[in-house]
């Protein structure tokens, strides 16, 4: 049991840095989303196919906290839950969907490209909604009406770009990985 304590955080810190390097490499990219966010889904996806859901949430949940400390995070802190639960969508829809799905190595990558899809459908549809419609109006009412229209802009469609940029690299990655592992 404490060897599985262990090997949980071991795997758990080096996911976590991986996240911070891809933030890190996005900020160097000049904060560009689609670059910083298919990186970021891509180690969120990554954490839970790899080394578990508490894993994957540890990493979805501390990912725009960082972010903000890297300076790649939201412009706005009440963006920050946001993010959080739309990573949280992400990571725990993929988890399901992929262990309902999968029955055999044979049906493996349409399993994954499942998980994918439907990973990236529901956090765009949670952030786009949620930005859009509870965090603009209510918590970022001082911003002007063109920075507003920007933020809502950029908590929908590129959402879904980035989370399926990931996720398709994410699917590639992970059995890899996992077969690494295990040898």
């Amino acid at each position: 049991m404490k060897n599985q304590k262990i090997l949980w955080i071991t795997r758990t810190g080096v996911l976590i840095a991986l996240l911070v390097l891809a933030q890190y490499i996005g900020k160097l990219a000049g904060a560009n989303q689609i670059i910083t966010g298919s990186l970021v889904n891509l180690v969120l996806l990554v954490s839970v196919g790899v080394a578990g859901m508490s894993s994957g949430m540890t990493v979805a949940v501390l990912s725009p906290v960082f972010a903000q400390l890297i300076g790649v995070g939201p412009a706005f802190i009440a963006l920050v839950p946001a993010v959080m639960l739309g990573n949280l969508v992400l990571v725990t829809v993929f988890h399901f969907v992929f262990k309902l799905l999968f029955k055999n190595e044979k049906g493996k990558y349409i399993a994954y490209i499942a998980a994918v899809v439907s990973s990236a459908i529901l956090k765009y549809a949670f952030l786009a909604l949620s930005v859009s419609y509870i965090i603009v109006p209510n918590f970022v009412a001082t911003v002007k009406p063109k920075a507003a229209a920007t933020i809502i802009t950029m908590f929908s469609y590129p959402q879904l770009i980035t989370a399926l940029i990931g996720g398709a690299i994410a699917v590639i990655i992970i059995p890899v990985v996992k077969k690494a592992i295990k040898e």
